[in-house]
Formats: C-alpha cells, sequence, structure tokens
C-alpha cells in the first residue's frame, strides 16, 4: 500500500540518483522477503567488522528491528542508504537502481558479499569504490573464486531440486557447530542462493 507518512530519503553527496522512469524490478526475482533483505546487510556488515551501522529509506523503520522499515509501507522513493563506521572510516552504501525496497536493499547485500569477496582473496581495486562510485547492481558486482557451481560440486544448469540438495549436505558439513567455519557456511549459502535465482526462468 502507499504510505502516507513517508519522509524524504536523503542521499549521500557524490552519489547519482537513478531516474524514477528508469527503474524497475530485479529482473531475475530475488528469492528472499523484505525482512530477509534488510537483515542480510546487516548480517554482512557484521561480518566485515562495521559499527555504527544505520540503514535509511523513505519509509518509517519498526522498533523492534530499526534497521527494517514496516512491511506494509511502500514509499514512492524506493532508495535504501546504508551508514557505517568500516576500518576507521565512515562510508555509505546506496542504491536506488530497483523500484522496490526489498530489491534495493538486496542488492546492497549482494555488492557487500562481493566486497568481502574481494578482500578474502586479496583482489586489489584501483581507487576506493566506497568514495563517488554508485553502487552496481547484483550483475555487475565482480565476483572472485569457484563459481558457485564448483562450490556446490553441480553441473552449471542443475535443477533447482539438486542445488538445494547439494546445499543441504554442504552446509552440514561447513557449519560452525560442525567443525566448519562461518566464512566457509556463508559461501555455500550464497552459491546456492545465486545459483536458484540463476535457475528462474
Amino acid at each position: 500500500m502507499g504510505d502516507t507518512t513517508q519522509s524524504s530519503l536523503e542521499w549521500p553527496p557524490g552519489f547519482e540518483r537513478t531516474p524514477p522512469a528508469d527503474r524497475e524490478p530485479y529482473p531475475h526475482g530475488f528469492r528472499v522477503s523484505r525482512a530477509e533483505a534488510f537483515d542480510g546487510i546487516l548480517a554482512e556488515l557484521e561480518l566485515m567488522g562495521a559499527v555504527n551501522i544505520r540503514i535509511e529509506t523513505a519509509a518509517p523503520h519498526t522498533q523492534a528491528h530499526p534497521h527494517r522499515p514496516y512491511a506494509d509501507r511502500d514509499p514512492a522513493d524506493p532508495g535504501v542508504v546504508v551508514y557505517c563506521d568500516l576500518d576507521g572510516q565512515g562510508v555509505a552504501f546506496p542504491c536506488d537502481r530497483w523500484d522496490n525496497l526489498r530489491d534495493n536493499a538486496r542488492a546492497i547485500a549482494k555488492y557487500l558479499d562481493a566486497k568481502r569477496a574481494l578482500d578474502r582473496y586479496g583482489v586489489q581495486t584501483v581507487g576506493s569504490e566506497f568514495e563517488t562510485q554508485a553502487l552496481p547492481g547484483p550483475d555487475e558486482a565482480v565476483a572472485t573464486g569457484p563459481p558457485p557451481h564448483e562450490v556446490l560440486g553441480v553441473a552449471p544448469d542443475a535443477p533447482a531440486a539438486v542445488i538445494e540438495a547439494a546445499a543441504r549436505a554442504k552446509k552440514k558439513e561447513t557449519h560452525p557447530d560442525n567443525g566448519g567455519s562461518t566464512e566457509a557456511f556463508q559461501r555455500i549459502v550464497s552459491a546456492e542462493e545465486q545459483l536458484l535465482e540463476d535457475s528462474q526462468p
């Protein structure tokens, strides 16, 4: 429903806004709820060691989970802006490429996951993507390391049922409670999610 109590979203300087007419839903369909999309941002930032995390939208946020907007609020401005302190530096991650809050939040989480991968594998980038670069969409994020199908040990075009079964077994093996590591477990989760998204018609 439309939100009659929405506020204007303050956009960080140095980042261009996407014209409303150019926004659309993420074409491959993110397989998460709005709450999961916003929770994913928080989880990625916590893995990166970020502090003073603040997530802003044009919709009011819940008191119980201040990083989440209310589920029934859909402001005219679907942009999401994340602020935090990372490695002693204040940074912002804005995204308004997509036409709804969930897809923009999920795009930020995907970007942060790709950024963590760059750090893990020691890939160097020119300049700082935190300064004036517009946040890329999920299809533009740089991926490093083995492709998702190799992480799960399935064919590149494996059906969803095979992907889910392989991921379930791998998650058991890599779960921290079973002697695995958080990083390995998260790699399986990310690979499963990417393959399932890519398998959508």
